[in-house]
């Protein structure tokens, strides 16, 4: 083992910048779990005059990446630079050059995971990527280690910060989605163009990510069905209230007999289940395994500290590797051929909400179409709607397959009766009064 182990850092962003706190702030520690000191050799920047807003000493910096992909001196890179193509590119050349690789990049290992793994394999190289998942929850390890004997058949998380902050603001206070989407970027929460969390694309990667590891299946992002928050309204965000829900951007993956449905979409909640409560920009994955039952991992889904510390923790379990020279036997080749559920094998119940006219047989021609495809009503709100010949009808569906509600859906839009399908979301998980 080296009496030091050094460090190469692609990107010196929010999480960069949390690295390199922790490894000079930690040294004792990190001497006490690896057996040697680990120090940081040098910094891949965009531009090296800029002001940072951690100390650094100069010398570090280099807008080259060969100062760390081709130096002999560096034991092991950390990209944290973000995006695909050229994080890609990085990591695929120094893995090739035996260097191992920590990454908290979701994008990347949900699009190219399965290719790079194969890469570290073949060069004898370990590549940990905990932070690409809910910052610093250690739900990968867990799935990797600690549950590694159960077989899951089921993932449920909130794995967003930005839309878990919107959706926990508008239910609470009220606010339309605009409000608060502006003081979530005001704040710093999402960014200037917000689509890839509030589209739900965030989301999906990690769930690709999840589904990969805790069904032993190459899940890919073309897998994750997915919907966004942003047209939910407070509206449905009252009613949902109303019948005893709250809700969240929920990303599922289950796994029935062998074949597996992974999504992300706005769903309703039960309001005791564990998952309502968790607000703001927190993040939780609750678990589900035949042998140990249901367990939940919750904490902040993002941030600098929170996030490098995942990147840290993969660093330690690098170098232990490295003490034990076992490094590159982690990745192991998916187990189970890949097998989705077909939108009849998905199910599921259903809220709806509809703007119907509001006169005598309307009602009626509703329920024939729900009951003719055999689908029965769990909960029924209807009330006038002000100053308009119209009602608004709210309903809660027994659990149905995905397909029929889907054609159901799109009865409902052919029904003269039906003046509009005002909005439409899965509801997901039990009470715990039940």
């Amino acid at each position: 083992m080296n009496e030091k182990i050094s460090i190469g850092l692609l990107g010196l962003g929010t999480v960069g910048s949390g690295v390199v706190r922790i490894i000079e702030n930690h040294q004792q520690e990190l001497k006490h779990h690896v057996g040697s000191a680990v120090y940081i050799e040098k910094i891949l920047v965009k531009d090296a005059s800029k002001q940072r807003t951690v100390e650094i000493d100069e010398q570090l910096l280099t807008e080259n990446p060969e100062d760390i992909l081709s130096n002999p001196n560096i034991d092991v890179v950390v990209e944290v630079m973000g995006g695909t193509n050229g994080a890609k590119d990085y990591i695929i050349q120094a893995l090739k050059n035996k260097k191992h690789v920590v990454t908290a990049n979701k994008d990347l290992m949900a699009m190219y995971g399965a290719e790079l793994l194969t890469v570290a394999s073949e060069n004898g190289c370990d590549l940990f990527y905990e932070a690409s998942v809910a910052g610093g929850i250690p739900i990968i390890r867990s799935l990797v280690e600690g549950l590694s004997s159960d077989r899951i058949t089921k993932m449920i998380g909130i794995v967003n910060g930005t839309t878990n902050y919107i959706l926990t603001k508008m239910s609470n206070e009220g606010s339309s989605y605009e409000d608060v989407l502006q003081e979530a970027q005001d704040l710093g929460y999402a960014e200037s163009d917000p689509t890839a969390d509030v589209e739900g694309l965030d989301a999906a990667r990690k769930m690709a990510i999840l589904g990969t590891l805790g069904f032993s299946m190459n899940i890919a992002l073309e897998d994750v069905s997915v919907q966004g928050i942003s047209n939910v309204t407070e509206e449905d965000l009252e009613y949902a209230k109303q019948l005893g829900y709250r809700m969240k951007l929920v990303g599922i993956a289950k796994r029935d007999e062998g074949k597996v449905e992974i999504s992300v979409q706005p769903s309703l909640l039960p309001k005791n289940h564990p998952l309502a409560s968790v607000n703001d920009v927190f993040n939780a994955v609750y678990v589900y395994g035949e042998a140990v039952g249901e367990t939940m991992f919750y904490g902040p889904g993002a941030g600098s500290l929170p996030t490098a510390t995942a990147v840290v923790s993969d660093m330690i379990t690098v170098m232990k590797n490295m003490r034990l020279g076992v490094n590159g036997r982690s990745a192991l080749p998916p187990l189970y051929e890949k097998k989705l559920k077909t939108d009849e094998e998905i199910l599921s119940k259903y809220f709806m909400r509809l703007h119907v006219e509001d006169k005598a047989g309307a009602f009626a021609a509703i329920t024939s179409l729900f009951s003719g495809n055999n689908v029965s009503f769990e909960k029924l709100l209807q009330m006038p709607i002000k100053n308009k010949d119209l009602a608004e009808v709210v309903i809660v569906t027994h659990k149905t397959n995905k397909r029929t509600y889907e054609h159901i859906h799109s009865c409902l839009r052919d029904l003269d009766v039906v003046k509009d399908v005002m909005s439409s979301y899965r509801i997901e998980g039990v009470s715990y009064d039940e």
